[in-house]
């Protein structure tokens, strides 16, 4: 969908950067060089303590991994931001946990290496925002983690994303926004053949993207008959 963008940002390559948008508006997140994990966490503008979290999520979507349409869920399980535009191949990740200091410790780092927690605490400081917590549980964007045929094993691979595939979210509540693009140089992660961190993009659009609609929880069918 083509609209202009009211402003827009680098997260440079390693590094993080947050956005405060309104309910309805929507932040595009653009795989510059097509080889960037993102990692993305969220939380209401007037209630730090209520947080974009995965695993409500997947409860709220039955899926993995989020497709058009689908909303990310807080902690408190209210609908905080939708995809509504995904131009990559639409792989992401739920699973894996935001890297920080001790996994860079455990792969065998003796000095500080950048990491996504820090740089969530980089991009919210900048906009004078202090999260309570640290949150491992992000939305990887561009991140390829395939369950593998028995169900149980997953499989870490570089992204596949092309150059300038960008996915949109929506805003469904005033909210924080932040983003890492993940400084992960040591897990084969950032894309085929070069896993060198880069930089990534983001815009700012007031368009609200009207002809998606949020959807409710996932309830078994025999629970909706009882409602029905």
């Amino acid at each position: 969908m083509s609209v202009m963008p009211t402003s827009s940002l680098t997260i440079p390559a390693g590094h993080g950067k947050a956005v405060r948008l309104k309910a309805g508006q929507t932040v595009r997140v653009i795989n510059t060089h097509g080889t960037q994990v993102v990692d993305c966490w969220a939380w209401n503008a007037y209630d730090l303590e209520e947080f974009m979290c995965m695993e409500a999520t997947r409860v709220w979507t039955q899926h993995l991994n989020p497709v058009v349409g689908d909303s990310f869920v807080t902690s408190a399980r209210h609908p905080i931001l939708t995809l509504v535009e995904d131009t990559s191949p639409g792989v992401h990740d739920t699973f894996m946990a935001a890297c920080d200091r001790r996994r860079y410790e455990l792969l065998g780092c003796t000095h500080y290496h950048r990491n996504c927690s820090d740089n969530l605490f980089e991009g919210m400081l900048e906009l004078g925002v202090t999260p309570p917590r640290r949150n491992l549980a992000s939305f990887n964007i561009f991140m390829n983690i395939r369950v593998q045929p028995d169900n149980i094993t997953l499989a870490t691979l570089p992204t596949v994303t092309n150059p300038g595939d960008y996915i949109t979210l929506r805003a469904e509540m005033d909210c924080f926004v932040a983003f890492s693009a993940c400084p992960q140089d040591i897990v084969n992660i950032q894309g085929q053949g070069d896993n060198t961190p880069k930089d990534a993009d983001l815009q700012i659009i007031d368009q609200a993207f009207p002809a998606i609609q949020v959807k409710g929880p996932w309830v078994p069918d025999h629970v909706k008959s009882a409602q029905q």
